[in-house]
């Protein structure tokens, strides 16, 4: 049984999920708004500060906090937004998968690393 192009649009398409990936996206850039604001707010701050006291700064729990989850929040956004640029413009399977793994471990390394480095600072 085939479906008519209206039947396909209103089953959401072939995966049947693309609608959560855009709440999550929509989710993430509105945590982001706060979160780039203190970011901004903090380095505009600290532009005459040494390194004694940038270091400091994000040794505070608070401030250590508020930088991971800018950061998780602002790769995961990321993620996301490079996903759906891969799924829409890259025609090739096999290159659609290779982007897809590409952006995920890149994420990820970039996650784990700025992670560690936050942890190894405030800890």
């Amino acid at each position: 049984m085939t479906k008519t192009p209206i039947g396909r649009a209103r089953g959401l398409g072939s995966a049947k999920s693309g609608t959560g990936n855009v709440w999550i996206q929509r989710v993430t850039a509105v945590a982001l708004i706060p979160l780039v604001i203190w970011f901004v707010a903090s380095v505009v701050q600290m532009t005459s500060a040494d390194y004694f006291t940038v270091r400091a700064w994000l040794a505070s729990p608070v401030s250590a906090i508020l930088m991971l989850l800018y950061i998780v929040a602002g790769l995961y956004h990321l993620r996301l937004g490079l996903q759906v640029i891969v799924e829409d413009y890259i025609h090739s399977e096999r290159m659609k998968v290779c982007l897809q793994l590409l952006i995920l471990y890149g994420c990820v390394i970039i996650a784990v690393a700025a992670i560690f480095s936050i942890l190894k600072i405030a800890l």
